[in-house]
C-alpha cells in the first residue's frame, strides 16, 4: 500500500482536531443559543480524550496476528464524540446552561481552533520547504 507524503499521523490527528474544535463551536454556539430555552440540557464534544487514548503508548495493546484475535484501538478509528448532560438543572426552568460557563468555553475553543491550525499550517510549510529544497 503506497501512503501519500501528505496522508501522516501527524496530518490526520491535527486535521480531526480541527474537525473536532469545528464541531465543538457549533455545539457551544448552540448551547448558548437556548441559554432561555426551559428543559434545554447543554451539550459537549468529547475529543482530548479520546485522542490521547488513542496515542498513548503506554497502553498500547498487542499486535493483531490473527483475523480471530480481538481488535485493538487504532489511531485512526477515534472521532469526536456529542454528550448531553441531562442529570443536572441549575436554573428553576429545568436548563443547565450557565451562559459564563458557555461563553469561556466558546474563547477557549477558539484559541484551541487557532493553535491546531497554526501547526498544521507549520507542517504543511515544513514539506513544502523539503520540496523546493529538493529541486535545487
Amino acid at each position: 500500500m503506497v501512503k501519500s507524503i501528505l496522508s501522516s499521523q501527524t496530518e490526520d490527528v491535527l486535521g480531526k482536531a480541527l474537525a473536532a474544535s469545528s464541531l465543538r463551536h457549533k455545539i457551544i454556539s448552540n448551547n448558548i443559543a437556548n441559554v432561555n430555552t426551559p428543559e434545554f440540557k447543554r451539550s459537549d464534544v468529547l475529543f482530548e480524550d479520546r485522542l490521547a487514548e488513542a496515542l498513548n503508548p503506554s497502553k498500547a495493546l498487542p499486535a493483531r496476528t490473527n483475523e480471530r484475535h480481538l481488535a485493538g484501538r487504532n489511531s485512526g478509528s477515534f472521532s469526536p464524540s456529542i454528550i448531553t448532560e441531562t442529570n443536572t438543572s441549575i436554573r428553576v426552568d429545568g436548563s443547565n446552561v450557565d451562559i459564563d460557563v458557555e461563553m469561556a468555553n466558546l474563547a477557549k475553543n477558539n484559541i484551541y481552533y487557532d493553535a491546531v491550525a497554526k501547526q498544521l499550517g507549520r507542517y504543511f510549510s515544513n514539506i513544502k520547504a523539503a520540496i523546493n529544497e529538493g529541486r535545487r
